[in-house]
């Protein structure tokens, strides 16, 4: 059975998972309470755990070196309580080799190698080549679907990476491939990274020894 996670967690993880968010969107990512999760924010905040910071006109809540501990504790806590290490040990190792292809097949979607210049920005006028790009990472979110299904079997808060994959690729399989990569959308790589950190986040890794 799928395990709810405390509304606590949550609200730290989304801060993790978002890098940087406002109130609302924090509160969005796991469909938690408005009030409550801006109350949590703030306590948050109190305890050094997160801060809000603006820049440039942007801005909003980030994790600090104590929130991000306090939050890898309860991913641990749950784990343990919920008795999946094993089932979220699977499966970030299905997804490594794959996240391996998906990070060269988003590069070739953005850079199209030429004679002149193997780092030439991709200026999507071969159409062939873009096609063989979605293609390829069409093929990719098949290959991670399972093991996302298989997480959201055990822990509820994995719930929705698949069905937010498959419909960002269908877009850009239908020609809105600002899906593709796009900043700002819940485009595929956007997806991806979050989903990839996720897995770093809750097994205890992080980016830096997973390149």
């Amino acid at each position: 059975m799928s395990r709810p996670s405390p509304v606590e967690l949550l609200t730290v993880h989304a801060v993790r998972l978002l890098g940087v968010a406002e109130s609302e969107a924090v509160a969005a990512r796991f469909g938690l309470d408005r009030e409550t999760t801006s109350e949590l924010l703030l306590d948050f905040e109190a305890v050094g755990w997160i801060k809000h910071s603006r820049f440039a006109g942007s801005g909003g809540w980030s994790l600090t070196d104590a929130g991000r501990r306090a939050g890898e504790q309860m991913l641990r806590d749950e784990l343990d309580a919920a008795g999946a290490r094993g089932v979220v040990e699977s499966a970030h190792a299905h997804f490594e080799p794959v996240n391996s292809r998906f990070q060269e097949t988003v590069t070739r979607w953005q850079v199209r190698p030429t004679q002149a210049d193997p780092l030439a920005i991709n200026d999507h006028t071969d159409f062939r080549w873009d096609d063989r790009v979605i293609a390829d990472l069409g093929s990719l979110v098949r290959r991670v679907v399972p093991a996302c299904d298989q997480l959201r079997g055990s822990l509820a808060r994995f719930d929705g990476y698949s069905k937010r994959l498959e419909s960002a690729i269908a877009l850009a399989r239908d020609g809105e491939v600002r899906w593709i990569d796009e900043v700002g959308l819940d485009s595929c790589h956007a997806i991806w990274f979050e989903l990839h950190e996720d897995l770093l986040a809750t097994t205890g890794r992080t980016r830096a020894s997973h390149p």
